[in-house]
Formats: structure tokens, C-alpha cells, sequence
């Protein structure tokens, strides 16, 4: 059962690492928003023990974080 689970995970960290590539042509703030998010969704999903609220509670918390942090000052 942990070789599933390590295996999961390991395909898990590869996806997130292939789609920051989709950053490249997205502002600084775009490419917060997704980082910010993609991280949400990770402790969202650490600190509740997988459940499906917590990380997408997460992600939503996490993007709004990096957007905000991430405005232009004006």
C-alpha cells in the first residue's frame, strides 16, 4: 500500500511540476495565482488528510493569496 501511495505521489508532483510550463506566457500575476493555488490545494490537502474540501479550500485560499500578493502597485 505505501508503494501505491509514493507512486501517486510521485505522478502528483510530476503533473504539477509539467504544468508550470503553461506559466510561460502568462503575466507575474497569472503565474502567482496558479502557484499560489497549486500550493493551497497541497497543504489544503496535507493538513486535512486528503480530504476533497480541504483542498480545494485550499486552492481557493492559495489563489487569492498569490493574487493579491502579486498586484502592481499602482
Amino acid at each position: 500500500m505505501k508503494q501505491v501511495k509514493r507512486l501517486t505521489l510521485g505522478a502528483v508532483v510530476a503533473a504539477m511540476l509539467l504544468s508550470l510550463t503553461a506559466c510561460a506566457g502568462m503575466s507575474n500575476q497569472d503565474s502567482s495565482t496558479v502557484i499560489g493555488a497549486g500550493a493551497g490545494a497541497l497543504g489544503g490537502a496535507v493538513l486535512t488528510g486528503g480530504s476533497a474540501a480541504g483542498t480545494v479550500g485550499g486552492a481557493v485560499v492559495g489563489g487569492v493569496i498569490g493574487h493579491e500578493v502579486s498586484k502592481p502597485n499602482r
